[in-house]
């Protein structure tokens, strides 16, 4: 009587899947340490360019210092979205839930962005809050990074950002509102695409912030609702569980 088959892991298979899971974990960590220090650097950059800026007067030389900071600020985009797209790829499946403090996340864009803000003359702001949400600090903090850069790109000089959140229930509704110029109802479909910008002049980015956004939401079981019109703005909401405090 023939006996079923089956795959039984021997030492020696055993013993390459934890070389294997190691030298992942080694990979990521590594990744991690690189990330952290080059972000770094850009923000010296930055600072190094808003500094000469106090300091220049000479119109040809403000254009250079006006293409030095378009270039840091192209690049830290670019990066940050390469070091989401990994940490997704490599986590996605494998995501560690814990207690997030929102006000503290919040802090934390508020000053990585308003430099940016500040530079193309928009008003951003944060809602102080005493929420926490049950997530993962680093997916969660890829997603609003995302939709953070997302609204200093697509709004005006003398537009508002604002960042904030709400109770609903047994979840926290994440808030990241702009005035910006809006999408049409007819494309919202299409903005979590790979690749996809939906006004290329306005950016020289990667076109996939808003789809490492589906990624990880998709991962972390977050709802996201969209509301936007042409002209007014738009309103990008996360829906996550609120943590027992």
């Amino acid at each position: 009587m023939p006996t079923s088959q089956g795959f039984v892991m021997g030492p020696r298979v055993q013993d390459m899947a934890l070389k294997n899971a190691g030298a992942r974990d080694f990979q990521t960590a590594l990744i991690g340490m690189m990330g952290h220090d080059l972000r770094q650097s850009l923000q010296v950059i930055q600072g190094t360019y808003s500094m000469l800026r106090t300091q220049v007067d000479e119109r040809p030389r403000e254009a250079w210092l006006d293409r030095g900071e378009r270039a840091v600020m192209k690049l830290t985009e670019q990066f940050n979205c390469l070091l989401d797209a990994f940490y997704l790829a490599e986590r996605g499946t494998d995501l560690q839930f814990a207690t997030v403090s929102l006000n503290t996340l919040f802090v934390r864009l508020l000053h990585e962005n308003d430099e940016a803000a500040l530079q193309r003359g928009i008003d951003l702001r944060i809602v102080p809050t005493s929420r926490s949400v049950v997530s993962n600090p680093v997916a969660l903090t890829c997603v609003l990074r995302n939709l953070m850069t997302n609204a200093i790109r697509y709004t005006e000089p003398g537009g508002r950002i604002l960042l904030g959140c709400r109770r609903e229930g047994s979840e926290i509704r994440i808030d990241v509102y702009d005035t910006g110029i809006g999408i049409d109802p007819e494309k919202l479909p299409k903005i979590f695409d790979s690749f996809t910008r939906l006004t290329p002049d306005r950016s020289e980015g990667l076109g996939i912030g808003l789809s490492i956004v589906r990624r990880a939401l998709g991962v972390l079981g977050h709802r996201l609702e969209v509301r936007s019109a042409v002209g007014q703005g738009s309103l990008f909401s996360i829906y996550a569980p609120a943590a027992v405090t």
